[in-house]
């Protein structure tokens, strides 16, 4: 037995030592970000940017994976069982918090995955028909109480969108119906032909619409006003301060990757997102690029963890 332990002893000691050498000389090979959406949404291409300016900094290519599925719990649950080495990592959205709070059964915990780095937020924009009689946010609440109420299209259950629409409903007394759709996208097509009476979606999806006269956005729900379209108010400004949210998109790596391998990525992301080219492509498509410490992005996902868990549950938010 105690050659046994021994030998334990001596196999971590190993491993420990096989991971610290690693991490020296980290990275060594081709870096992977796993997307775990679609190609052409506000996570790709947020993604897609990031790696291209991160992987000059790392001295590594860093290529792009789409892995979508099952609400993004697809992508998530191949990168929480990726080895720990440092070149595989996961860029999600909102969904890696949210997923937890309205899913029966998860395939992986929500520890298997660590905290890198935020990336950026697309604020989220109330948007109507571009000849509506709605020119602002309390003219939608108002307008909700005047009749039936109003149809809110949203990207499925625990969407930014829904959240929105929730928001809404919980926080102003709007009397809304969601209406569920497969993706942003869509519930987006069916505001502008009017199947549905607003919605709510990332700036970089409904900013050209808004531009080619297609939409008329009625606020923002971020805490700060967007560069991209600086005349339109937050929620906060027009009294509602608790509509309150953006689709983030952050870098997240398998549990077990070394410190240092994660404080590289952390400082390598977060001179991407300073860089002058990184602003330069992502702001005018209404992206916020964010950076910072992990500490930061840990922050971050608790204080969103504690702000939406409640909306979700009052909701009573349950997979599609």
């Amino acid at each position: 037995m105690k050659h046994l332990f021994s030998r334990l002893g001596a196999a971590l000691l190993l491993g420990t030592l096989a991971l610290s050498a690693a991490a020296d000389t980290w990275p060594s090979k081709t870096i992977r970000f796993v997307v775990p959406f679609g190609p052409g949404g506000a996570n790709d291409l947020v993604a897609r940017a990031v790696a291209e300016v991160a992987s000059k900094q790392l001295g590594q290519a860093i290529i792009v994976e789409n892995k979508p599925g099952a609400g993004s719990v697809l992508g998530a649950d191949i990168v929480a069982k990726s080895a720990p080495d440092g070149y595989t990592f996961l860029t999600p959205a909102g969904g890696v918090v949210t997923n937890a709070m309205i899913k029966t059964r998860m395939p992986y915990k929500e520890e298997d995955l660590v905290p890198v780095a935020m990336m950026a937020v697309s604020p989220s924009i109330i948007v109507v028909p571009f000849d509506s009689p709605i020119k602002d946010l309390k003219g939608l609440i108002a307008a909700s109480k005047a009749g039936p109420g109003l149809n809110f299209s949203t990207a499925g259950t625990g969407s930014t969108p829904h959240f929105v629409a929730e928001m809404l409903k919980l926080r102003s007394g709007a009397k809304i119906q969601v209406i569920p759709y497969k993706s942003g996208s869509e519930g987006m097509v069916a505001v502008i032909g009017k199947q549905v009476d607003a919605t709510s979606e990332a700036s970089v999806v409904v900013l050209p619409q808004i531009k080619g006269g297609k939409l008329r956005a009625v606020a923002s729900t971020w805490n700060r006003r967007i560069a991209a379209l600086p005349d339109l108010p937050t929620a906060q400004e027009q009294g509602y301060p608790n509509v309150f949210i953006g689709h983030w998109s952050g870098v997240f790596a398998p549990r077990g990757t070394p410190d240092d391998i994660l404080e590289k990525m952390n400082r390598a992301v977060d001179m991407a997102l300073k860089s002058t080219e990184l602003r330069a492509r992502l702001i005018p498509q209404g992206i916020d690029p964010v950076g910072g410490t992990r500490a930061d992005f840990i922050k971050f996902l608790a204080s969103e963890k504690a702000r939406l868990g409640p909306i979700a549950k009052a909701a009573d938010m349950k997979e599609d």
